[in-house]
């Protein structure tokens, strides 16, 4: 075989690779009802595993209050406390909250999940993390959930 007839079959070869991927990407692509259904799914099973692990902040950190949060920003929940600062003939309210939301379907295909965390009326951190619905995987985020809860108790233990 000569080297006119081999580079043909390399063509070949090469245009039949991306044929085949192609087709497993249109096969992987999902329709917009798969992604508005999945997106609820990731959601809902998000927005519970986030308030079961703020309900615990309380248990460590008495005086903070949970609460679910939904509407327009997403599905989650927020811990929140009310302090007061005394110092020498003044006195100012200190307030401390960790949000965490899921955010809601939107046309880009993204599970989104967002944290924003204030301790003592500074903002300690304000974080997103998202993945594509056709390649989400919920436990990552999970692990980004608890990961910005571990890291609040302990900004939060370590500045009051």
């Amino acid at each position: 075989m000569d080297f006119e007839q081999r580079l043909q079959r390399a063509i070949q070869r090469g245009e039949a690779n991306r044929d085949a991927k192609a087709r497993e990407a249109a096969g992987r692509a999902m329709s917009e009802e798969e992604c508005k259904r999945a997106h609820a799914q990731y959601q809902l099973e998000l927005s519970d595993h986030i308030e079961k692990c703020l309900a615990k902040l309380p248990d460590h950190f008495p005086g903070f209050r949970v609460e679910s949060v939904t509407g327009e920003r997403g599905w989650g929940a927020a811990a929140s406390r009310d302090d007061v600062g005394l110092s020498v003939g003044t006195r100012r309210s200190l307030y401390s909250r960790l949000e965490i939301t899921v955010r809601p379907y939107s046309a880009v295909h993204v599970i989104d999940v967002a944290a924003k965390g204030t301790i003592r009326n500074k903002e300690v951190f304000n974080r997103n993390q998202f993945q594509k619905l056709s390649e989400a995987d919920p436990q990552v985020l999970r692990d980004a959930i608890d990961l910005w809860i571990l890291e609040y108790a302990e900004r939060y233990s370590a500045d009051r």
